[in-house]
């Protein structure tokens, strides 16, 4: 993975903004309508009558969109959960979900202070961008080709998921977090992991929406592991979103000099 340049057709496909507007909201909503309400069923679209999926945890979060360029399609959005002293309880939207008992010793959100960390959650990809083999049965459309490379759209830029999970990372590193968490399947986390983005299983999978664990990566693993054609990604997308990160990627032996987002 080292030789591949995955900035170029990032930049030539997409863009990933804040939804920071009310309007932009709304079409962040309108799209997690759309994949969780009518195309995956996991939500009820009678308890969304303005067509626009929404829950508590949103007035603490900060939600981005990805866009496609050639058509101007919201192809994505997902958002992180912020959490502060005092917040309310349950923290983080996985704890919904998950048994307590569950975690693995001293992984419990419970166990670190509020504000230093947060959740990665409700990412959706637009139906158009699910339709490769293993894909239209989840929200963020991992099938079997996820880093497989070629010269078409979708495999120039290989998962529209990578970059909306390295832009939810990004907000997390520029507000200082420690670390995130994220519920998904232990088949996306081994996939992220080849692409070299290090999510730690840190409690036992449960049935939910199929087979689904709790991950939580630090931002010194995201660091240390990120290889330098991610890191490269993680530069423009924190580029995009008017974020600096003031960390630096180690580089493997022989590789170029890296340079921080800015």
């Amino acid at each position: 993975m080292s030789a591949t340049d995955l900035v170029t057709p990032y930049r030539e496909f997409f863009q990933i903004i804040v939804a920071d507007s009310e309007p932009l909201l709304k079409r962040a909503f309108r799209l997690r309508y759309q994949v969780y309400c009518e195309e995956l069923g996991w939500e009820d679209p009678g308890a969304h009558n303005d067509h626009e999926e929404r829950d508590v945890f949103d007035a603490a979060s900060i939600h981005c969109l990805l866009v496609h360029r050639p058509s101007g399609l919201d192809a994505g959005t997902v958002r992180l959960v912020r959490t502060w002293p005092g917040g309310p309880e349950p923290c983080l939207p996985l704890l919904m979900h998950y048994d307590p008992a569950g975690f693995l010793a001293g992984c419990h959100p419970a166990r670190k202070t509020r504000g230093t960390f947060g959740e990665i959650s409700r990412l959706a990809l637009h139906e158009r961008f699910r339709r490769r083999a293993g894909e239209r049965e989840t929200p963020e459309g991992h099938g079997v080709n996820l880093f497989q490379w070629g010269q078409d759209e979708r495999r120039r830029f290989p998962h529209m998921a990578l970059g909306l999970y390295l832009a939810a990372a990004s907000i997390g590193l520029a507000e200082g977090m420690e670390g995130v968490y994220a519920m998904m399947e232990p088949r996306l986390a081994r996939h992220l992991h080849f692409g070299g983005i290090y999510f730690e299983q840190i409690g036992a999978a449960v049935e939910f929406r199929g087979q689904r664990a709790p991950f939580y990566i630090t931002r010194a693993a995201l660091f240390e592991r990120l290889p330098p054609p991610l890191f490269d990604l993680l530069a423009a997308i924190a580029e995009d979103l008017g974020l600096s990160l003031t960390e630096k990627a180690p580089l493997p032996a022989g590789e170029r000099e890296q340079s921080p987002p800015h």
